[in-house]
């Protein structure tokens, strides 16, 4: 079979779709990874994958520009002629699922991996955007797989009629590699780890906040924040800001990283203090399976990792003080967070592991090659 997995960024692909692209290669598929260009396609090559570039503007609206994206891919689809194409991302699944059926391919899947800014922000652009988005989706993803992440932003398409002539699935997350993102050998010093795009509605702001707080109180505490601006994404921190915080110096921002598996081994906690719903949080994922245990906001996607009690901590969104007290509670209580550290590595070895998301994702292949004309 020939499969083609379509993402936003050869980033999303190298760190996301790595182990679904082996395992259809280690039973025997062609597999084509398709993306904009990126530093990371030329890995995926190195690694024996074919990898195509496709020029995609994250952000774009000019309708010439994106009609011509979509004429491209339709050319790519019928060259190619693919038995099953996997878009990812709001772009890819819109535009991919159009061109799959002009190209006539016969079975589609698209995973939404999160709602995005158009349906979860309440600004003035994001309610102009919103029904455009909605009416491009009920066209886009009729008569496909739809693969959700989690129930809430399921329901929340249900509600708005995407979903009446799709079959639906939830499937929680990406995968985790679970050998490599493993606890450490020895105990962490006191680090508390947030790894995520620096947007407002990441919370990136209640983090630094939280920090300030907690420093107060234990002031050996290292508060560390992996990741980068976003300038295509409305809610990205502004370098102003981030120059701001640097000079506060509360909290180290390391921008984007490679060696996230190291990191989340150094964590004592990990936190994800966004302000709105995710998919399922790979940052969380990541700290959990290596035996951190987590403090997150609850919004959908956080709570389905973390939970309450057992494997950490919920707590409200925009609310720095209460995320400043989760944090110090766990700092403090080092057999709490023995406990909730061993729970969350559990947690991800039953539900999120690579084994669990890539079987249930071969499953969903295999329903839409019987269903497909």
């Amino acid at each position: 079979m020939r499969v083609v997995l379509f993402a936003n960024t050869d980033w999303f692909l190298f760190n996301f779709k790595l182990s679904l692209a082996q395992a259809l290669r280690a039973r025997g598929d062609e597999v084509i990874l398709l993306s904009p260009p990126g530093e990371y396609g030329p890995r995926l090559v190195a690694m024996g994958f074919r990898w195509e570039a496709l020029p995609v503007s994250r952000s774009g609206v000019n309708p010439l520009a994106e009609l011509a994206v979509i004429r491209r891919l339709v050319g790519r689809y019928r060259a190619w002629r693919p038995d099953l194409v996997h878009h990812f991302t709001i772009k890819c699944v819109i535009y991919g699922s159009l061109a799959a059926r002009l190209a006539g391919v016969r079975a589609i899947v698209n995973s939404v991996t999160g709602l995005g800014f158009a349906l979860l922000a309440g600004s003035v652009r994001a309610r102009l955007v919103r029904p455009v988005v909605l009416a491009l989706y009920r066209v886009a993803l009729r008569g496909t797989e739809v693969v959700f992440q989690n129930a809430d932003n399921r329901d929340t398409l249900m509600r708005h009629g995407v979903l009446r002539h799709s079959r639906v699935q939830v499937i929680a997350g990406d995968g985790i590699d679970t050998g490599r993102f493993r606890p450490a050998a020895a105990p962490p010093a006191p680090v508390v780890l947030m790894m995520a795009r620096l947007l407002h509605s990441k919370g990136v702001a209640d983090f630094v906040a939280a920090a300030a707080r907690v420093r107060a109180a234990l002031p050996a505490v290292r508060f560390l924040l992996a990741g980068a601006p976003d300038p295509g994404n409305p809610e990205s921190v502004t370098e102003d800001e981030l120059a701001a915080w640097r000079a506060q110096g509360t909290v180290s921002f390391l921008g984007p990283r490679s060696d996230v598996a190291e990191l989340n081994q150094a964590a004592s906690v990990v936190v994800l203090a966004s302000r709105q719903g995710e998919g399922i949080p790979r940052a969380l994922l990541e700290g959990a399976a290596c035996g951190a245990p987590m403090v997150a906001t609850d919004v959908p996607g956080c709570r389905e990792v973390v939970i309450a009690g057992e494997t950490g901590l919920l707590v409200p969104p925009s609310d720095p003080a209460a995320l400043a007290a989760a944090l110090v509670r766990l700092l403090t209580d080092e057999g709490l967070r023995a406990r909730m550290g061993a729970a969350a590595r559990a947690h991800v070895e039953s539900r999120f592991s690579d084994a669990v998301v890539i079987a249930g994702t071969l499953a969903v292949y295999a329903r839409a090659g019987r269903a497909a004309p």
